[in-house]
């Protein structure tokens, strides 16, 4: 057999590990070293794989993820969740579904400090579920809503996802999570929308809460302080070239412990949660993280990569359409493959056919990022829809499925704007430089 045929079956060997529920990570390792040991040799294959995991798990660039990570797990012990959930629904909480939007900011300021989708979700699921289920919020409102919610995590930054894709593509991080804002805030704002009409529809989605005076709200205000300390402390420092992006993550851990300390929510038990959630998370992303490294050595010795480029690129089409077509192959193997193992395994593949075709290298990473935002909220994988629905057990997954998909919509008419208008991505990197 070829190189080429060799390679086609390696990918069919490993959608085929998947779908026996085999974790992700693993079943890249697997497929890809049976494939370069038959195109190569079995002793080079296992000397590429052990080299591969120790340089993975001993990369200085990755030391982003674990500092990002705990920073988010120091939010949330501290209770700096509960606070920003506390702030939005004073100020919306009295619209007709005001719970609901009052999430979706949570979770978007959440998602700040966090750089993760599941987190993100997980932790909303934690504070606002029961909130809205004592309001009288329908299950499938209240559920759908911390899943596609949670999504932004993927998006606003500190993204791990972008973070990720910078490492692979040679791409600033910097520039990656300026880009991330405004399209994070923009989706953010259409899933607000999203619920007000739905809940004007049917009033039973989601009834109007009390209205609080000016007084109480500009009050509340004091619950984001640590948010908006923490998101410039990291974001502000590190566009000023004060730090890199890794100085700034340990800067961000750092405050954000400072913070617990100073609001005594740094119990001992939390402490040794804090650090078992962070090295279990950040120990789930680097064997990802490795085992898509592994395949991609097998893609690189298969040439499926060169192929399918040559491929797309020949195509007698506009290069606007090509990027249509691979936005689209992003949309459907985002309902069967985790974001950031999607992620992983095609950018070594299209990203020469993006940027052979002239595309901005940081416009595709948002784009990429927010199709596979949906991907998180649609079956069958759907990560957080199951992770709202580990949380919750009262809920039927077939309930919180139904009440995510509604933000899908919101989802393709985001991508739709932001490829009709890429400046809304660019503008704040460009205006950096």
């Amino acid at each position: 057999m070829s190189p080429v045929e060799v390679g086609i079956i390696g990918c069919l060997v490993l959608f085929g590990l998947l779908f026996t529920s085999m974790p992700v990570a693993f079943a890249m390792i697997a497929s890809g070293v049976l494939g370069f040991a038959l195109i190569i040799t079995p002793q080079a294959a296992f000397s590429m794989v052990i080299a591969e995991l120790y340089e993975t798990f001993t990369a200085y660039n990755l030391t982003v993820i674990p500092l990002f990570v705990m920073m988010g797990q120091v939010a949330f012990h501290a209770g700096i969740s509960k606070r920003l959930f506390h702030t939005a629904y004073v100020w919306v909480g009295h619209l007709k579904g005001g719970l609901a939007m009052a999430t979706v900011g949570a979770c978007a300021g959440f998602g700040a400090i966090s750089g993760s989708g599941p987190a993100t979700a997980a932790t909303m699921a934690a504070v606002a579920l029961p909130e809205m289920k004592r309001y009288g919020y329908a299950d499938s409102l209240a559920a759908g809503t911390v899943a596609a919610g949670g999504s932004l995590g993927m998006l606003i930054p500190p993204s791990v996802v972008f973070i990720v894709y910078a490492l692979m593509t040679e791409q600033s991080i910097g520039d990656l999570f300026l880009a991330g804002i405004v399209p994070g805030i923009l989706i953010a704002g259409l899933f607000g929308f999203n619920i007000y009409i739905r809940c004007s529809r049917d009033k039973t989605l989601g009834p109007a809460g009390p209205r609080y005076s000016w007084k109480d709200r500009f009050l509340s205000l004091n619950g984001v302080i640590e948010t908006v300390l923490l998101f410039f402390l990291v974001m502000g420092g590190m566009f000023l070239g004060l730090f890199t992006p890794i100085e700034a993550a340990a800067i961000g851990a750092a405050g954000s412990f400072i913070i617990a300390f100073v609001q005594k929510e740094l119990t001992f038990g939390k402490l040794k949660r804090i650090l078992l959630e962070t090295v279990r998370t950040s120990s789930m992303v680097f064997f990802i993280v490795a085992g898509a490294v592994v395949f991609g050595r097998f893609l690189a010795v298969s040439r499926i990569p060169f192929v399918v480029a040559q491929l797309f690129i020949s195509l007698p089409l506009p290069g606007e359409m090509i990027m249509m077509l691979i936005i689209l192959f992003f949309l459907v193997a985002g309902c069967f493959i985790d974001a950031l193992a999607l992620i992983l395994l095609t950018i070594p593949i299209f990203f020469p056919v993006v940027m052979e075709l002239g595309f901005d290298p940081i416009w595709f990473g948002v784009i990429v990022v927010v199709i596979t935002q949906m991907g998180v909220i649609t079956p069958p994988v759907g990560i957080n829809v199951y992770v709202v629905s580990g949380i919750e057990r009262d809920i039927p997954l077939s309930v919180i499925f139904k009440g995510a998909l509604p933000f899908l919509s919101m989802l393709i008419l985001a991508a739709f704007i932001l490829i009709m208008v890429p400046q809304i991505c660019l503008f704040l990197p460009n205006l950096l430089h």
